[in-house]
């Protein structure tokens, strides 16, 4: 069997628990080869974000032509993109290259509620970005934030969302719900077939939640390649960011909101503390 080279296209996160980091521990415990592509710098730590450095549109461009005209890419996770130059730097390697399974994270703002996406640049991932993804994993308020609407409260309105989100030329749709409330965390993967899935975990009662989304969509790139569909790789994606946040406690990587245990297959209980 041949090893799965998945790439990143990112920005940095210096604390370890989002962004490109975050993607390539993901990758390797998932038995991926990870590859990224930085797309911006980030003053960062688990208490928030103090200042972001955009690469040049056209040298994102010229880290893709280097890599892809040499290695072969078997799945495409995208998250935090900065600006629109640099969106239409990664859609224009996006045609040139088709690269498999493409999974599109649309990062917006931190969880410590910084902004990590201009407002000028959502037009251009909602019209450019997004029809070029096999799967898009919004959050509630990024699904709001991209269709212009309210952020939605229940699992109903979650699919009316969902749709939506696919009437943007979506492949497909992963609309997380960590946002709502309860006991357990459920997530809606909706095709244009009219095809819903439903993916509930336990709700792990942790602060240390920084870098979730970046974890669950940098997961599911590493497995699709692995995995006879999409179905199969958000199931497992999912399991795997589930027992991560459960193990998150044992780390000690900061004052605020701390990271998930990425490693928590080949870490001994305890061994992060």
């Amino acid at each position: 069997m041949r090893t799965c080279n998945i790439l990143s296209i990112a920005g940095s996160d210096p604390s370890g628990g989002a962004g490109v980091q975050a993607d390539l521990k993901t990758f390797s415990a998932l038995g991926g080869y990870g590859m990224a592509v930085v797309t911006a710098l980030t003053a960062q730590s688990t208490v928030g974000v103090t200042g972001v450095h955009e690469v040049p549109p056209e040298f994102v461009g010229h880290q893709l032509d280097t890599l892809l005209t040499d290695a072969r890419v078997d799945a495409v996770k995208i998250g935090m993109l900065a600006n629109t130059g640099v969106i239409r730097a990664v859609v224009k390697a996006l045609d040139a290259y088709e690269p498999p399974h493409v999974v599109l994270d649309p990062v917006m703002v931190a969880k410590s509620g910084d902004r990590l996406l201009s407002a000028d640049a959502i037009e251009a991932v909602r019209t450019e970005l997004v029809p070029r993804a096999d799967l898009v994993t919004p959050n509630l308020p990024e699904a709001a934030e991209l269709l212009g609407e309210n952020e939605r409260r229940d699992l109903s309105s979650m699919r009316e969302q969902a749709e939506r989100l696919l009437d943007l030329g979506a492949k497909r749709v992963l609309l997380k719900g960590g946002h709502l409330s309860g006991q357990s965390s459920t997530d809606l993967l909706v095709a244009p077939d009219g095809i819903t899935e439903t993916f509930s975990a336990e709700r792990i009662a942790t602060r240390n939640t920084h870098g979730t989304g970046c974890t669950l969509s940098s997961a599911i790139a590493a497995l699709r390649p692995q995995r006879r569909s999409f179905s199969e790789a958000v199931r497992d994606a999912k399991d795997y960011l589930t027992e991560a946040l459960r193990r998150a406690d044992e780390l000690d990587a900061g004052r605020g909101k701390g990271p998930v245990h990425h490693f928590h297959r080949w870490w001994g209980e305890g061994t992060g503390a």
